[in-house]
């Protein structure tokens, strides 16, 4: 029985011959062919990211926030749960805000390149000019302003408008946890059943990868002309990416362990390697988790109260590998256009990601839909996910390993605070 290739495995292909076809049309002359018959593919495949990206996040988000059903029971377990979550994903973006705009993985482009680029998307520059000069007569509280919409239906037909559609999806979540679990348990119902429909309509979407990343980098390669700075840009932002990744693994976590818990590094890494390597291996902290708990209650001591709530909220609203990955591939996708971001820009950046990431589905190519979310509410390209979906896969699998660490790394300390750890556990797993 011949084996099934990996949808990462395709993807790689894609990508590939989509820069040897690129190659050949450059040498060939091939330039409109590619564009007439080839390019399209490519942006029927953002088209279809874009689509889904609104009824991703709102479904997503709802299930996520009233997957919390005994939170007036465990209000203090969840506003630790939820504060570690969310402290924990700013700190990842803000580290891989500094260290994009210190290392500059997409400057590497000439000047007339990136003039190219400008020329290319003129419209775009002189809006955010615009946006700029408005930046300095507005009040102080205009995000926030900004963020509440007046009509939910015309922000959901807007991709700019992502983060009043999840103001609109923690709001409406929030309300159906307030009222009483019969008259809600309908919708909840529904909810359940949307999102088994939606990571679906992902999963198709993505098996329809491989072709669209072939032609998103062989118009790419052709508008390039084959131009190998554009492939010595993608080398230092995979290379950033990935020590930035392994960085917060081995630099963000342990202090908090250390900090918060009684935990020594050795046990806390040696219980989360055989989780870090199924989530590598998988892509999904979804698919991980019946391993995380295993581990976290097994080997780490942390009570099953604890980690039945903490880690399953976790594989929903904690994603600090992902919202670093999509900081640093905002910006980069920003410096290789030639777009200049503004202070307010790259806070919206921070604020998007932190969001989005709380509606990020645990499964392979979440983090790319999501990546939409965070690209146009920053008004940048989305075009700009050719340069980077070849090369997800292996991130993806990075990235994976981070979220979830930190799950269990929170559940750990959220144990530890309500006495709930116990450490008699490791003992025995070390011995």
């Amino acid at each position: 029985m011949r084996k099934k290739i990996p949808l990462w495995l395709k993807i790689i292909i894609g990508m590939i011959l989509g820069v040897i076809w690129g190659l050949i049309a450059v040498n060939l002359g091939l330039e409109k062919l590619t564009s007439d018959w080839i390019k399209p593919w490519g942006t029927i495949f953002i088209k279809l990211l874009k689509l889904i990206a609104v009824p991703l996040i709102f479904i997503s988000l709802v299930k996520g926030v009233t997957s919390i059903t005994d939170i007036s029971k465990l209000s203090r377990i969840g506003i630790k749960t939820i504060s570690l979550y969310l402290v924990s994903t700013v700190i990842s973006i803000i580290i891989g805000l500094v260290l994009v705009n210190a290392l500059k993985p997409g400057s590497t482009f000439p000047e007339e390149k990136r003039k190219e680029m400008q020329a290319q998307y003129e419209q775009t520059v002189k809006d955010k000019q615009l946006q700029a000069a408005e930046v300095k007569d507005r009040s102080p509280l205009y995000i926030i302003e900004e963020m509440v919409p007046d009509n939910i239906f015309l922000a959901m037909s807007n991709n700019t408008k992502m983060l009043q559609v999840i103001f609109f999806s923690i709001l409406f979540a929030i309300s159906m946890i307030l009222l009483e679990s019969s008259k809600v348990l309908a919708v909840k119902n529904l909810f359940d059943s949307l999102n088994d429909i939606v990571l679906k309509i992902v999963d198709i979407i993505m098996k329809f990868a491989p072709i669209g990343v072939f032609a998103l980098l062989a118009s790419l390669v052709t508008d390039f002309s084959g131009d190998a700075d554009l492939f010595l840009a993608l080398g230092k932002y995979a290379l950033l990416v990935c020590l930035g990744l392994v960085g917060l693994i081995l630099f963000l976590y342990p202090p908090f362990i250390l900090l918060f818990t009684k935990i020594k590094l050795k046990t806390f890494f040696k219980a989360l390697f055989p989780v870090q390597m199924v989530a590598f291996s998988t892509s999904s902290s979804a698919a991980t988790l019946p391993v995380t708990l295993r581990q976290c209650t097994k080997e780490l001591g942390v009570s099953e109260g604890v980690a039945n709530f903490v880690l399953p909220v976790g594989v929903t609203i904690n994603m600090n590998g992902t919202s670093f990955y999509q900081c640093i591939s905002a910006i980069f996708i920003a410096q290789v256009f030639g777009l200049e971001l503004t202070l307010m820009q790259q806070l919206t950046i921070v604020l998007t990601a932190t969001l989005a990431s709380i509606g990020t589905p645990g499964v392979p190519g979440g983090g790319i839909i999501m990546m939409v979310i965070v690209l146009s509410a920053s008004g940048i390209p989305a075009e700009g996910l050719a340069l980077i979906l070849g090369i997800d896969r292996p991130l993806d699998m990075i990235r994976t390993a981070v979220n979830v660490t930190g799950d269990s790394a929170v559940a750990a300390i959220v144990a530890h605070s309500e006495n709930e750890l116990d450490y008699s556990v490791q003992k025995n797993y070390t011995s």
